[in-house]
């Protein structure tokens, strides 16, 4: 348990860092600025001018912050199953939903870049109408949409609770992350991914000073 908890730990503080990554990079680097007024073919221009930091950028966020997923899930799982029992056995698959889920969505962005690429070279306004379909898979696998997470981050407030394994704020910060993230479903409270997003960094670094301390509560 104690190498799990370890293991689960440090799975939390490095996604913690590399939100913190993402979202700096997100805010300079792939920061595009203005292009209301831009065309498609513009705006696909300056996307694959950045092509490499973008794909880079989503092997960190999406392909590599998933994997960790998968263990911090699986970490959760091990701390609150005796405590919360049933609980965690509808929790645990969320959670790994979830991190399948941002695995996808990363993925699907990498090699939708690729195409992109290849359809711009030959076919210019085929990569644009392209581009937006790829966009909108990626957005609705979780990119925007941060339904699943939610679920899952709300269940672990819920068991935090039910169990002294994790300190009542902690719980608290849980419900309010998990519920930011579950409203992201409503097209019109789709801000609210960013809450999420950001949220989650106090959360993994809370959660992975949790796991990696004897006596958490």
């Amino acid at each position: 348990m104690i190498n799990l908890q370890k293991a689960g730990g440090i799975a939390a503080l490095v996604l913690a860092t590399a939100y913190i990554v993402g979202f700096v990079a997100m805010a300079t680097l792939l920061n595009p600025g203005n292009v209301e007024d831009w065309t498609p073919v513009q705006k696909i221009e300056l996307f694959l001018g950045r092509k490499a930091l973008y794909q880079s950028w989503m092997i960190l966020i999406y392909v590599f912050a998933g994997a960790l997923l998968v263990v911090l899930s699986v970490a959760f799982h091990d701390r609150l199953k005796t405590t919360s029992a049933v609980l965690m056995k509808l929790t645990t698959p969320f959670g790994l939903i979830w991190a399948g889920i941002v695995i996808a969505s990363g993925m699907v962005a990498i090699v939708g870049t690729e195409v992109i690429a290849r359809l711009y070279a030959n076919h210019v306004s085929l990569a644009a109408s392209t581009s937006v379909a790829i966009n909108a898979i990626h957005e609705g696998l979780g990119g925007g949409v941060e339904f699943v997470g939610g679920v899952w981050v709300l269940l672990i407030g819920v068991a935090t609770f039910q169990s002294r394994q994790l300190p009542r704020p902690f719980g608290y910060l849980s419900l309010l992350v998990g519920i930011a993230g579950i409203l992201t479903v409503v097209p019109a409270l789709g801000d609210l991914a960013a809450v999420f997003g950001l949220g989650q960094i106090l959360w993994f670094a809370w959660t992975g000073i949790l796991m990696l301390r004897r006596n958490p509560s």
